[in-house]
């Protein structure tokens, strides 16, 4: 992706419980040689800033800003919107935000794909979402603007329904075009057997690589 066709920040979600992977860390898991991890920041690679949302997973790229939802486990909701306060620390803020979960190896097709869908709109609403070939939509993979996101994250919190919250909740007031991305780029790993079908291990290579080339 080049990085001038659209200026925005990251924010990867790397802090589930993955409860049915035995509570292995799925941002360490390895698909081609590389963690998950790595295949996300390399997703990311044409943000302006990135910040993983999640626990220690060991040293990370220069500039690459970490924090974690609080309390701990408090869902996607609630990560987002640490992510968002992180980013703004940092001098973040660009007009959209890439929210993307870890658990996806082959999602950097999805991002570019989405990328330029964005970037030849002149009006894109609230943003754009993955959605694979059979309709199904993945709210943990798409562009949002960020000053849409950070009013949901208000609101949302101005009900007490950010801790444990669901990314639906989150997005429910944004208007969030649906891009059908390229097929394959929104597989997930939720459990052992999609692991398996995706190529998915657990080995555990050194995470300090440059994120543009660990894809």
């Amino acid at each position: 992706m080049e990085s001038d066709r659209l200026d925005f920040d990251a924010l990867i979600l790397a802090g589930g419980r993955s409860s049915r992977l035995g509570g292995v860390p799925k941002q360490g898991l390895v698909f081609e040689g590389a963690t998950l991890l790595q295949h996300s920041l390399a997703a990311c690679s044409a943000a302006s800033l990135i910040v993983v949302v999640g626990p220690d997973s060991g040293p990370l790229p220069a500039g690459v800003l970490a924090c974690r939802e609080q309390p701990e486990f408090a869902g996607p909701a609630a990560a987002v919107a640490a992510g968002l306060e992180a980013l703004g620390r940092a001098g973040g803020g660009r007009d959209f935000t890439l929210v993307l979960a870890c658990d996806m190896p082959r999602a950097a097709g999805a991002v570019e794909t989405l990328a330029q869908c964005l970037a030849s709109q002149a009006g894109a609403g609230d943003g754009v979402m993955a959605c694979s070939e059979d309709g199904t939509a993945q709210m943990l993979l798409g562009f949002y603007g960020t000053s849409g996101l950070k009013r949901a994250v208000q609101a949302l919190s101005s009900r007490d329904g950010l801790i444990n919250g669901s990314m639906r909740s989150l997005l429910a007031s944004l208007d969030v075009q649906l891009v059908t991305v390229p097929a394959g780029t929104t597989d997930d790993v939720d459990t052992w057997d999609d692991a398996a079908a995706l190529g998915v291990d657990a080995g555990q290579p050194d995470v300090r690589q440059d994120r543009r080339g660990s894809s």
